[in-house]
């Protein structure tokens, strides 16, 4: 259902994630031929004349402030989940956010959630643009860069020193990812460091989705403690977190979504 990062053709909507940057950058034409059938359902060719597609993302305003890409995920379930963007405003979760889905006919599908509820509170969906979720990765961005209020400030700072003073093992924990973040992107992000497929490990949940996690085993603790300089560094337009870990905290975690 999700997808990972690096595909060689951007016919559709499921190669953002990590590669926000690139697609922003690159020219007009998005769409093609539907790769394949979605999990919901197998959408028919584009019947748009002359024209490409709508681009298919929806916003969302009224979310939990403690609402995961996960939940967005669960409350579009048996949709194409590709891409989820929070958004922030001096560091500061706002309880919106955008979804970019498969295909332009699923955000009809997603319009029918609006209303619903997650958790305690009910969620507004609304038809969004291309250049809105843009604008906002741009935003984002420039809010991960440019630093946050002084209590924030201060409250990282406390967090950091926690990091400094943590036991290295060899093992990071990584936080944020995007759902469609691969092994190879993650690989790609330490590339400054030694790294095979079998020491990167992407968790799942239950039902076997991406939770936006991950696990990477480094080949001792200095190079784990020197990787910490990742930390808070973007993968695509994403800041991923980084936390000193264990391979028992790793295999607890991993085993838990099999």
């Amino acid at each position: 259902m999700f997808y990972r990062g690096k595909f060689g053709d951007p016919a559709d909507g499921r190669e953002m994630g990590a590669k926000r940057q690139r697609l922003i950058d690159q020219g007009p034409s998005f769409y093609g031929t539907p790769p394949g059938p979605s999990f919901m359902y197998n959408p028919p060719p584009y019947g748009f004349v002359n024209q490409p597609p709508p681009f298919p993302v929806v916003r969302l305003r009224g979310l939990p402030f403690d609402c995961t890409e996960t939940d967005v995920a669960e409350f579009f379930h048996g949709l194409d989940i590709v891409d989820v963007l929070f958004v922030h405003k001096s560091g500061k979760f706002t309880g919106e956010a955008f979804c970019v889905l498969g295909y332009p006919l699923q955000v009809d599908f997603a319009l029918q959630k609006n209303r619903q509820n997650m958790g305690r509170r009910y969620v507004e969906v609304f038809r969004s643009k291309r250049q809105e979720y843009y604008k906002a990765i741009a935003n984002e961005v420039l809010d991960a860069h440019g630093g946050s209020p002084r209590k924030s400030i201060s409250r990282a700072k406390s967090h950091d020193e926690g990091k400094d003073s943590a036991e290295h093992t060899g093992v990071l924990r990584l936080r944020g990812l995007p759902f469609s973040a691969g092994k190879d992107d993650i690989m790609d992000f330490f590339k400054d460091f030694v790294l095979s497929e079998e020491s990167v490990h992407v968790t799942m949940n239950l039902e076997g989705r991406p939770t936006g996690e991950a696990f990477v085993e480094f080949a001792n603790a200095e190079d784990s403690k020197a990787a910490m300089s990742k930390d808070r560094m973007t993968l695509g337009s994403r800041y991923i977190e980084l936390f000193p870990s264990s391979h028992e905290e790793m295999d607890e975690t991993v085993l838990r979504g099999r």
